[in-house]
């Protein structure tokens, strides 16, 4: 019997070591799968054009010879070498291109609105949030199941009315347009109101017996302990103004001086036409998405630890 319970043991071990095993396996060609075009766009925008054009699937073409490409001693490849090898050297023409065109503005239009949104909703979404959480007022929960209303609604069909309120209000074209319509948001009132949840109310209690009011408790002592959900918040709001296309271009979608980078690179390659020049247009894009990429890998615990709170207690 006791021979058996231990073959027994032994073989669960190794089925769980097994699948273990398959689980990572699956993860990691699940990742490259995920990766891989990513690593193709940045591979490409340090070719030169007809090397993007004849072999866009080659990461470093040390062994093929793309015609009209310069080679190391800066010399135009001839049209009939094509299979010749050589020394690849990567190419900083797109990069070169690239700021030719309106892409420093573009970068500048990006950080003004990101950082703006991002202040505007810490600010707002914090105190909506404390307010749900904490405080009690007629329509209260009116107002937060209208909240998760908001949030069911695809983003697309608030982008009109968006655009009216901004009109009457004579705000198209400038950046305050696009500041204020991104000021506040759903899923940043939700989050807070989930974390402040989770705040003792010992604290609150015990500063309400010290004459203190609701203003004092908020900015004195629920914001300094919330540190993990604004970050959160921020990393979230930073990120999805950045990335904004939609309500960029029908807020400020007239006033090029006023493109982010999105729009910008759109519009770029619609400048193109039929003959785009792929490395200029991908170089754009690593620029666009490098400063994101680093932001998540220094910040990647915060993404997850703003999925959570969405979770805590309702």
């Amino acid at each position: 019997m006791a021979t058996a319970a231990i073959h027994e043991s032994t073989a669960r071990k190794l089925t769980k070591r097994g699948l273990s095993i398959v689980a990572i396996v699956f993860l990691v060609l699940f990742a490259l799968i995920e990766t891989m075009p990513f690593v193709l766009t940045i591979a490409n925008s340090f070719k030169c054009l007809p090397a993007v054009e004849q072999f866009p699937q080659v990461f470093v073409p040390n062994s093929l010879t793309p015609t009209g490409c310069k080679n190391e001693n800066g010399i135009t490849l001839p049209a009939t070498a094509t299979t010749t090898p050589y020394t690849f050297t990567p190419s900083l023409e797109g990069y070169e291109k690239i700021f030719q065109f309106d892409f420093p503005m573009w970068f500048v239009n990006s950080i003004i609105y990101a950082v703006n949104v991002t202040i505007l909703r810490l600010i707002l979404n914090s105190m909506a949030g404390y307010a749900l959480a904490r405080m009690t007022f007629v329509g209260k929960r009116a107002y937060f199941f209208g909240i998760l209303g908001i949030m069911m609604v695809p983003g697309i069909v608030l982008v009109i009315p968006k655009f009216i309120i901004m009109r009457e209000l004579g705000l198209l074209n400038t950046y305050w347009g696009l500041i204020l319509a991104l000021a506040a948001d759903p899923f940043g009132v939700i989050l807070m109101k989930q974390f402040f949840e989770s705040v003792p109310k010992e604290l609150e209690e015990a500063a309400f017996v010290d004459g203190a009011s609701h203003y004092t408790i908020f900015f004195r002592i629920i914001l300094p302990i919330s540190t993990p959900a604004l970050t959160a918040l921020a990393i979230f709001s930073f990120q999805g103004t950045w990335n904004n296309f939609m309500d960029v271009l029908i807020i400020n979608g007239s006033s090029p001086n006023l493109y982010n980078l999105p729009l910008g690179l759109a519009l770029l390659r619609g400048q193109f036409g039929d003959t785009l020049e792929w490395n200029t247009f991908l170089a754009g894009a690593v620029m666009t998405t490098l400063p994101m990429a680093i932001i998540f890998f220094i910040f990647q615990r915060y993404f997850v630890e703003g999925i959570s709170y969405t979770g805590i207690k309702g």
